[in-house]
């Protein structure tokens, strides 16, 4: 289960019986933040930093809210050990020391404060790149060893080099203001991005590869995914510039740190920065810590004065509003609503987010607008919930953990991606209906469309590009578009039974007698790369897709 969005809703929150609300500030955040808290009427504020373990689970009996940093656990024997507890806030953007999923059985709303360092982590990674191009830390450590040496630091100027920036989210654009400021050209790479908004920000969008061939810097700005994980690995080293110079302060894992090694001895890389890691702490055996073209800093991107007055006073103000009644900010997960509503949203913010999951799984990656239609007696309950679910669903395996229901949409507009919606009542086959179609740059249009079946109210695919299927929504479903001809099922049928795997349901349409079929198979498990390239080879077949819930 994923717990990457949450909803932005009015949320009835818990009120003491006692009429006080007790806030337990268990990492330092900056004495603005405690301040803040402190002020607000009714609220009782309790510091224990560098608490242990024991400690934390003897103190929240009857607290509230918890505010931590990256120091504290919160586990799942915190949590079962605090009773009253309906709010856990942590200042900055990870949130990895948080039982998301045990907080989330309780309705233990889990936020966080990812606008909070952007400027902070930018500069980092603009550090690390000036320090790549004049070896700087080196000088100053010769320095300090009584030596002089001018000729052994020659260095090179950022102005008119080109910078590769490898997803341009937050972090990733002000990182293009800075290096525009110093007369760089920047090129950036992000297959989500509408085209007019790079244009707006006067960067040049290429694909992936081009960008590693012409830029001199490269610096990487994404979540960690399945899909980023070594996203610069050996074979993309290999379509580098000889002598390029790159930088990581966002996630560890993205760069494949052995084939970074690899490269920088080979003289591929001039230079590397990192400031996160595939371990951290790195051990001290890693060859990255000696290596004398590796600059290396302790994860230091929210390190700053400011960033850090920043998150600690934006979590506070979160806190406060959610204490006292007001709308959810930054949740990670699925906030606490009262039993009634929850049970009638429920079905339908599970419908939604796996229609928009889908929905972005057989689409292009440029898409320049979501249409969402609602029919049926769906239009009269919470349908922008739903909406923020789909969109949700839709960026989910894009954006990885920092998306949820409050900043899904305004992920969706930094895209450059419209969103529509439209309600009505008029008839249709279904008592309610639920239609998601995304509009791709190149003129394709997909489309996906759910239901709720039966009194148990269960989430059902019912079209798949204007195709009629029926289909749950969980698990591993193959998609095929094929000619509408004899013997192209049993071909698949016999290439899924070889591969070992086992077909659940499948779902079968056409739009006409020898027009186009479409094939929908739920399997019990994934296929292996070889089953799909025979698959997709197969005589007929126009289209295979192998996508996830």
């Amino acid at each position: 289960m994923s717990y990457s969005v949450v909803a932005f809703w009015e949320w009835p929150i818990f009120v003491c019986l006692f009429g006080i609300m007790k806030i337990l500030v268990a990492d330092k955040i900056s004495p603005s933040g405690v301040a803040y808290l402190r002020s607000q009427p009714g609220f009782e504020v309790l510091e224990a930093y560098q608490s242990s373990g024991e400690e934390i689970v003897g103190l929240v009996g009857d607290v509230d809210a918890i505010v931590v940093r990256s120091e504290t656990q919160i586990n799942r024997m915190v949590i079962e050990a605090a009773s009253r507890l309906r709010v856990v806030g942590r200042a900055g953007v990870g949130v990895d020391n948080i039982d998301v999923e045990a907080a989330t059985e309780r309705g233990i709303v889990v936020m966080n404060t990812p606008t909070g360092n952007s400027v902070a982590t930018a500069e980092l990674t603009f550090t690390h790149m000036l320090c790549g191009a004049r070896p700087v830390p080196q000088a100053v450590a010769m320095m300090r060893e009584g030596k002089w040496d001018r000729k052994g630091f020659s260095g090179m100027e950022l102005y008119r080099k080109t910078l590769g920036i490898v997803g341009l989210g937050r972090i990733g654009s002000e990182v293009a203001r800075r290096a525009q400021a110093f007369g760089m050209r920047v090129v950036a790479h992000d297959p989500f991005l509408a085209p007019s908004r790079a244009k707006a920000m006067q960067i040049e969008c290429l694909a992936f590869d081009a960008l590693l061939a012409v830029s001199d810097y490269i610096t990487v700005h994404m979540p960690l995914t399945e899909g980023t994980r070594h996203l610069i690995d050996a074979a993309a080293f290999e379509k580098m510039k000889d002598g390029v110079r790159i930088f990581n302060c966002a996630r560890g894992g993205i760069i494949d740190e052995a084939a970074l090694l690899a490269a920088v001895n080979s003289g591929k890389v001039a230079a590397a920065g990192l400031d996160v890691f595939e371990d951290e702490p790195p051990g001290a055996d890693s060859e990255l810590r000696g290596h004398p073209r590796i600059l290396l800093t302790p994860h230091l991107g929210a390190s700053t004065i400011e960033a850090q007055e920043s998150v600690g006073i934006e979590i506070a103000e979160a806190i406060t509003e959610a204490l006292s009644g007001g709308v959810i900010r930054s949740a990670v997960n699925m906030p606490s609503i009262d039993a009634e509503t929850l049970e009638v949203l429920k079905p339908y913010l599970e419908l939604g987010a796996n229609l928009g999951t889908l929905l972005q799984q057989i689409s292009p990656a440029q898409v320049e607008k979501i249409q969402v239609s609602y029919w049926g007696k769906i239009v009269d309950l919470d349908s922008n919930s739903v909406t923020r679910g789909i969109l949700k669903g839709y960026l989910r395996l894009i954006s990885g953990g920092d998306v949820n229901f409050v900043n899904a949409p305004v992920i969706m507009k930094r895209l450059g991606i419209e969103v529509d919606v439209t309600k009505t009542n008029l008839e249709s086959d279904y008592t309610e209906l639920v239609q998601v179609e995304a509009f791709g740059l190149d003129g394709t249009v997909c489309s996906v469309a759910g239901t709720l079946i039966g009194k148990a109210n269960i989430p059902r695919v019912i079209n798949i590009n204007g195709q009629a299927v029926e289909t749950d929504l969980g698990g591993i479903h193959l998609i095929l578009e094929n000619k509408d001809e004899p013997g192209i099922v049993g071909q698949v049928g016999t290439e899924i039974g070889r591969d070992g795997v086992n077909i659940a349901t499948i779902s079968m349409s056409r739009n006409e007698v020898g027009g186009v079929a479409m094939t929908v198979v739920n399997l019990d498990s994934e296929l292996s790369d070889a089953a799909m390239e025979a698959i997709t080879a197969a005589p007929g077949v126009k289209r295979a897709l192998l996508v996830h819930a």
